[in-house]
């Protein structure tokens, strides 16, 4: 690592000096050399940082150097907001107090984040005409209020909206963008920040926006521009969003959407009813009213007869196996409607007007593609399915659908599209390896096999501030007598520390249930009881439980990772059985398959690998900082009783102290 470099980092370093509280990390300053020799070869890194290694630092810095003394461009990609946010807010500005080059940062958002300074205009114009109820207006005027104040025009500072879908009026579209024309151009936040994007050095997005840009560049697009290094954080999510990104979701809720902003039969509204033709075009415009509600009556026909298949002959997981389950009867009448929007554009009164209407049209034609693709299954090697979203405030409802497909195995695609390209890959985490060393999963997932991994330990004493309790005598959670048996110990743990606990699930039913059982015993006892999917969003729970140090949080998926509370608030994380996936989920099912196919083993080489990183995951909320102390209890017996728990066992930190539960 050059010199210079490495006295960033150092006791008497520019960080130090500026950062109170800094401490050298031999593991930070490895990652950071390893990085830096990776930038430089332009190579690909897998790299496990282990918590408090400072892993933004050890990335960050070999990647500005790479953009101050070589004129290239890194894009830093992220999970979750929490992280994205400690970038620009605080480790950014920090270094660029310290570096004494000029560098660029931008904070790169989907387009769709942003305001559209006009449509809102056009919007409040017509309000009378597109909108029938005081909640949806209402949310119009908040929009309105909050456009005269914000700074960057985009949703991250947008009040809560009654009606959220009132936003689709108002959101700057790639579709119906009138570029230079448009008479607020000059103040336009998209043009603004994509002024900046183009001209920034070091762009930080999510993964979400990242794999999107990466789709489009596998066919000849992408809207992130040339770029020389990625560096993807919080890694160990990149295949589910990778996933997500290459493969197609359409529900009935998105055409429903798209057909209730053209026009509403029940009240005659929307934009279809605002426009104002010439004499001998309302024809045409009845004609598109019409093409609406017929493309809202053949939706129900598709979705309803989907419905019906999976009642009588669709397996308990939805999968679809082959194509033409249903008849087509959308496709057709929406690139009907599409046609019929696209003649309108040319009849349009206005120049917006058209562009609207040009908008709308590209939707509707996308939603027939969509729907061909999936009832046909077009897309090869992908697995397919009918999501069913149950509704909760009317279970005797028909659900709302989808149906999805996502491709098998994103190894290839990745093996291609990012591995293959000539540009530098990092990926780093907390939780990459399953074992000491052993990163054949992930890199064997991702199509990353000839990358270099390093695997660096936590700085922190966790021998000295966690211990690991392991409940050998529960029942397996198989057996009938589990729950039953899990309420008490649940709440003997939490008395032992009086809260600041997280219980972690693994499903909501279980969840529940214990909830239904514990929270009055809890209450009485003052302990707040904070209940994911039933006490408000999860930035809610999070600052509540921060609040108060005797709180008790009952948490699923999102709570086993990209959580960070320091201190004496979280001192026990219980875990209530091992994070297995449900394997008869339709994506798992297809990978275990095809495992099968290769004389594999599904659970050894997919099953047991994901569950140990989720492990991981969720011990790692404990301890977060050099002072956090606590313990991880362990309510699933079988990390003791069965051979896969070993597993387990050898992914907790090494030289933890061990103990079952009553000694």
């Amino acid at each position: 690592m050059r010199a210079g470099l490495q006295s960033l980092l150092s006791e008497s370093g520019a960080v130090a000096r500026r950062l109170e509280g800094f401490e050298v990390r031999p593991q930070q300053i490895e990652m950071a050399a390893a990085v830096e020799r990776t930038l430089q070869e332009r190579g690909k890194l897998l790299v496990e940082a282990g918590t408090g290694i400072g892993k933004s630092f050890a990335y960050l810095i070999p990647a500005i150097d790479r953009i101050v003394t070589k004129g290239e461009r890194v894009v830093v990609s992220t999970n979750t907001i929490n992280l994205q946010e400690q970038l620009i807010d605080k480790d950014i500005p920090l270094l660029r107090a310290v570096i004494p080059d000029e560098f660029s940062a931008v904070l790169v958002k989907g387009r769709n984040n942003y305001l559209s300074i006009r449509r809102l205009q056009l919007a409040s114009a017509r309000q009378e005409k597109l909108f029938s109820d005081d909640d949806t207006r209402h949310s119009l005027h908040l929009i309105e209020d909050w456009a005269y104040q914000t700074r960057d025009g985009t949703l991250a500072t947008l009040p809560r909206l009654p009606r959220t879908d009132v936003w689709d009026y108002a959101q700057s579209d790639t579709h119906n963008c009138m570029g230079r024309r448009c008479p607020t151009y000059s103040k336009c936040f998209y043009q603004t920040a994509r002024r900046r994007m183009e001209n920034g050095d070091l762009l930080i997005c999510n993964h979400a926006l990242f794999f999107a840009d990466l789709a489009l560049r596998g066919q000849g697009a992408g809207f992130l521009g040339p770029y020389d290094h990625v560096i993807l954080d919080e890694a160990h999510a990149v295949e589910d969003v990778a996933a997500q990104h290459f493969g197609l979701s359409l529900s009935e809720a998105r055409i429903g959407h798209l057909l209730n902003l053209l026009y509403q039969p029940r009240t005659g509204r929307g934009f279809l009813a605002t426009l104002d033709f010439k004499a001998g075009s309302t024809r045409s415009l009845d004609e598109a009213v019409a093409l609406s509600l017929r493309c809202r009556e053949n939706a129900q026909e598709v979705f309803g007869a989907l419905w019906q298949w999976f009642e009588n002959e669709g397996p308990s997981n939805g999968r679809i196996r082959s194509g033409g389950v249903v008849p087509d009867e959308l496709s057709g009448p929406m690139k009907e409607l599409a046609s019929m929007l696209k003649l309108l554009r040319e009849r349009a009164g206005s120049e917006p007007d058209a562009f609207e209407l040009n908008s709308y049209a590209q939707r509707a034609h996308q939603i027939a593609d969509e729907m061909k693709m999936l009832l046909e299954q077009r897309l090869d090697d992908c697995v397919y399915w009918l999501e069913v979203r149950r509704r909760r405030e009317d279970s005797r409802s028909r659900p709302r659908l989808a149906i999805c497909c996502m491709p098998i195995e994103v190894g290839s695609i990745l093996r291609e599209q990012l591995f293959g390209r000539e540009v530098s890959v990092v990926l780093t985490s907390a939780t990459l390896a399953t074992g000491r060393g052993d990163f054949s999963h992930i890199a064997g997932r991702l199509g990353g096999e000839e990358a270099e991994t390093l695997q660096l330990g936590s700085p922190f004493d966790l021998p000295s501030q966690m211990q690991v309790i392991i409940d050998r005598t529960m029942p397996p959670p198989a057996d009938a007598m589990y729950v039953r048996e899990l309420c008490p110990r649940i709440l003997n743990h939490v008395r032992q520390t009086q809260g600041g606990a997280f219980v972690l699930f693994t499903s909501f039913s279980l969840l529940n249930q214990v909830a239904r059982e514990l929270r009055p015993t809890l209450e009485a006892e003052g302990h707040p009881v904070l209940v994911q999917g039933a006490d408000g969003p999860r930035s809610l729970l999070l600052r509540r439980f921060r609040d108060d140090e005797r709180s008790v949080l009952l948490g699923t998926a999102s709570f086993w990772q990209g959580v960070d509370v320091r201190g004496r608030g979280l001192r026990n994380v219980i875990i209530t059985r091992l994070p297995f996936d449900v394997p008869d989920r339709p994506l798992l099912e297809a990978r275990h398959e095809r495992i099968i196919e290769r004389d594999g083993n599904p659970f050894l080489e997919d099953q047991v690998p994901r569950a140990v990183i989720r492990f991981k995951q969720g011990i790692g909320r404990l301890i977060r900082s050099t002072t956090d102390t606590g313990r991880v209890v362990v309510l699933d017996p079988r990390i003791v009783t069965r051979w896969y728990g070993r597993k387990f066992l050898e992914a907790l930190p090494e030289g933890v102290q061990i103990r079952e539960a009553g000694d």
